[in-house]
């Protein structure tokens, strides 16, 4: 098995990046309103997959998808983009190391919303690792 197909590397990978994307975003938000900021990432990132689905022959007829999955990948952009308004607003008042442990509290309610609504399990030292998660990320944005 390649290390490329562990999905522990490619969270890691994520959080890395996530971590990135705060510390440039807070520089990046100094001087122009968050919104904007908000566009100039997203068309970074509407090219940047655009090469990427080019580049690896992965892009599909948009007539292979179903129905279903056009509604739930639109309502996950729209959330995406909710998100990340929220969060360059946040981070345009508010310090990086405080604003971003709050944003990871989306790792508890993931939790919580897949037991509850996709019926996944967690087992006790799960649902410990998520208080956790809770506990430091208010710890983190406590004053």
């Amino acid at each position: 098995m390649s290390i490329w197909s562990s999905w522990q590397v490619w969270a890691v990978l994520s959080a890395v990046f996530a971590a990135l994307t705060a510390i440039f975003a807070k520089v990046g938000v100094e001087n122009v309103n968050s919104d904007f900021a908000t566009f100039i990432r997203t068309i970074v990132i509407l090219m940047t997959l655009a090469l990427i689905l080019y580049a690896t022959g992965q892009f599909q007829s948009p007539g292979s998808v179903s129905a279903r999955t056009y509604v739930f990948l639109v309502l996950s952009g729209l959330a995406t983009g909710a998100s990340w308004i929220c969060y360059f607003r946040a981070l345009k008042i508010g310090e990086a190391a405080k604003v971003a442990p709050i944003d990871k509290l989306s790792v508890v309610l993931v939790a919580i919303f897949g037991v509850t609504f996709l019926g996944e399990r967690l087992s006790a030292p799960n649902w410990l690792g998520v208080a956790l998660i809770a506990a430091g990320a208010i710890l983190v944005a406590v004053r």
